[in-house]
């Protein structure tokens, strides 16, 4: 089981409303488990997303979160056959839908905890 993290994100200064989170599993025969788990910071780490997906072979899925919040983070624990197959990105998006490109989080940057 991996479990990876995109840190504690301020928000304030560019105000992030939502965030696209794409799950894509690259493996062509396995199947691959990712726990999401979305928490507010305000003073306290306070839980407000938690969904686990099954990722079918050669599969992406895409979700959108509220993160209109001074501060949030976002925790992914991977597991399956295609763990090490799986990626992660997380993007933040402005109230009119843009990406936020100081809120773009893809798998390589993400940290392992």
């Amino acid at each position: 089981m991996a479990v990876l993290s995109t840190g504690p994100v301020d928000n304030s200064p560019v105000s992030t409303e939502r965030l696209l989170v794409k799950l894509v599993n690259r493996d062509a025969v396995n199947g691959a488990t990712v726990l999401i788990q979305g928490y507010h910071l305000d003073g306290s780490r306070t839980l407000y997303v938690l969904e686990q997906f099954a990722i079918a072979p050669n599969a992406v899925i895409t979700k959108n979160y509220f993160a209109a919040f001074a501060a949030y983070e976002f925790v992914f624990t991977t597991g399956g056959p295609a763990e090490a197959s799986t990626e992660i990105s997380v993007w933040g998006l402005n109230g009119n839908g843009e990406i936020v490109s100081a809120q773009r989080i893809v798998a390589d940057e993400e940290l392992g905890t």
